[in-house]
């Protein structure tokens, strides 16, 4: 077996375990003590509605957060398909669309069937609206950037171009999510279920749709 299929996966597997047992904590009546700890960790001590550091922090992580919003991850999967679909690579373009935006479905059943409140412990530093559990963000961010560090990765040369490619991915996917606990508008257990069912997915849709291409003629790289 492919290591890369093998690592894809252990991912599947781990991040459905994580997200099983996420939950569990997420419908628990009593607050967890990581997530309060976690939580308050990003604020002045006896000072909950006051984030730690410098004033600009603040919104540089606002910054950082948007690139796990809805209309940053519209355009940034939009112009991907436009590309693909120019340069007639109808099935990645079709792996893109369905994988992100079954995603999205996953992300908000998932919150409807959970209905986990936003965290009261430290004020919101941003407008939300929507329910808490697993953060929107860090799951569609890992759903997105994974999704298309995946395929850049197959096409860029080296080894060490590869794991580049997918480190950023990686990276940009942690940090959308730390900006939700910095904010204050997610439990550290959100943000952890978030991540875990994004990886999953992603992963799930790449081996679904890697199987599909190897039995029909694959797309030229």
């Amino acid at each position: 077996m492919e290591f890369s299929v093998l690592l894809a996966g252990i991912i599947v597997a781990g991040g459905l375990w994580g997200f099983v047992e996420l939950t569990e904590v997420a419908r628990d009546t009593a607050t967890h003590a990581f997530d309060t700890e976690i939580l308050l960790f990003f604020r002045e001590a006896g000072r909950p509605n006051d984030p730690i550091g410098p004033l600009w922090m603040e919104e540089a992580v606002r910054d950082v957060t948007a690139l796990g919003s809805m209309i940053v991850l519209v355009m940034v999967t939009a112009v991907t398909i436009f590309y693909l679909l120019l340069v007639r690579r109808w099935r990645s373009a079709l792996l893109v669309l369905v994988t992100v935006g079954g995603g999205q479905i996953l992300s908000s059943v998932l919150k409807l069937g959970i209905d986990r409140p936003r965290p009261d412990l430290v004020s919101h530093l941003a407008q939300v609206q929507t329910l808490s559990f697993p953060s929107g963000h860090a799951m569609m961010a890992a759903v997105t950037y994974l999704t298309l560090g995946t395929m850049l990765a197959g096409i860029v040369p080296g080894r060490a171009t590869k794991i580049y490619v997918l480190g950023v991915a990686v990276l940009v996917t942690l940090m959308v999510g730390v900006s939700r606990l910095y904010l204050g508008v997610h439990w550290p257990s959100d943000v952890l279920a978030g991540w875990c069912a994004g990886f999953a997915w992603a992963m799930l849709c790449w081996l679904v749709a890697r199987r599909l291409l190897r039995r029909g003629e694959p797309e030229r790289s």
